[in-house]
């Protein structure tokens, strides 16, 4: 993903629409107060965070997932059958895509659906590909290296992992077999009140600056080509490195322009669980990624929750990114528990409302 200009007439709306929507009269919730407003205000079952840093774990084990190689088929399969063991239907989309320089990319967009008979759907997505080149790397010999990508796509699969192992619950251990862990707790959501698909682009991150059009190659193919026909959903959420230590997460400009209702939602989730200095009611700027095809191309609302490090000297999107470091040592689950729980939050309220009115 990147920083992307964008005319002066759409900026100026984004500007307007995030001056007017991304706040909230709550403002954020000081440290001193996260147990006692989470303890009072949570809805649904505890996000665990071990749980997730082990997925996050599993796929870095693999190596970089970097396109065309045997980690990334590996670790696809991988994805596809962790998915399927919580009784999700899984969906692989492979295609064959072209690089900015030509490279044929072998893409797999990897679909699971929770309770896939349901029309009314909740989309949650991330990149689950690898950067091939450590090209924002301090040290110039690293340029060419590949990037593991424990934050810059395997943190949003392992949310999204341990949020179907919430959702359809098994005999399986949390984390699988490498995770013990005392809290177990499992809950479907409210019977008919919706679906939820959560969808693993490929491609995200082969691209250059000086091709705009890219980045984001799984979104566009599946934007382009739904893995059903006339596929919709109430909105979407984008998950795009939600794991890295220091994160915090600004109102991107493109999901204030096509989405400022679902940002309001989500944000006012995260304070509503103590996580107000995390979930920052701010301005962060806006970002070419996997969100642009899914509101430009499928019309689906869809937001971008992807941090944002104002004072960072590397990157804007942190000291690690596209760099040797985006490593699990690099990884807080402290981060992961922030944003796997707002989404708890948001989809079991969701699903709350959705009873009351349709009892």
């Amino acid at each position: 993903m990147t920083i992307k200009s964008i005319f002066p007439s759409l900026a100026v709306a984004v500007i307007a629409t995030a001056l007017l929507s991304c706040g909230n009269s709550k403002g954020g919730t000081s440290a001193g107060e996260t147990k006692t407003k989470a303890a009072i205000e949570q809805v649904g079952p505890t996000f665990s965070a071990d749980s997730a840093y082990a997925f996050c774990q599993k796929q870095c084990d693999f190596g970089p997932r970097t396109m065309n190689s045997e980690a990334h088929e590996k670790c696809g399969q991988w994805i596809a059958q962790k998915f399927a063991s919580y009784g999700l239907e899984v969906i692989e989309q492979r295609a064959t895509l072209k690089g900015f320089d030509g490279t044929p990319l072998l893409s797999n967009n990897i679909i699971a659906s929770y309770r896939p008979e349901l029309k009314e759907r909740i989309l949650i997505c991330a990149h689950w590909d690898s950067r091939p080149w450590a090209d924002n790397d301090p040290d110039e010999a690293n340029w060419t290296k590949p990037v593991l990508a424990a934050n810059d796509g395997a943190s949003g699969v392992a949310v999204m992992l341990e949020i179907a192992r919430i959702l359809a619950p098994t005999n399986l251990p949390q984390g699988g077999e490498a995770i013990e862990s005392g809290d177990s707790a499992t809950a479907s959501l409210p019977f008919g009140a919706f679906g939820v698909d959560f969808i693993c682009f490929d491609a995200e991150d082969w691209g250059n600056d000086g091709y705009p059009d890219s980045w984001a190659l799984g979104a566009q193919y599946w934007a382009a080509h739904p893995h059903r026909e006339g596929y919709t959903a109430r909105y979407g959420i984008l998950l795009d490195m939600v794991g890295g230590q220091g994160a915090r997460f600004f109102c991107e400009g493109f999901s204030m322009y096509y989405a400022p209702k679902i940002v309001k939602k989500v944000w006012r989730a995260a304070d509503d669980l103590g996580y107000g200095s995390i979930f920052v009611q701010k301005d962060g700027g806006t970002i070419t990624d996997d969100h642009g095809p899914v509101n430009n191309v499928a019309g689906i609302p869809c937001i971008d929750i992807i941090p944002y490090y104002p004072d960072c000297r590397e990157s804007s999107f942190g000291p690690t990114w596209h760099t040797v470091n985006d490593d699990m040592a690099h990884i807080d689950p402290n981060t992961l528990k922030a944003v796997g729980q707002t989404l708890i939050q948001v989809i079991f309220s969701e699903a709350n409302k959705s009873k009351i009115e349709n009892p």
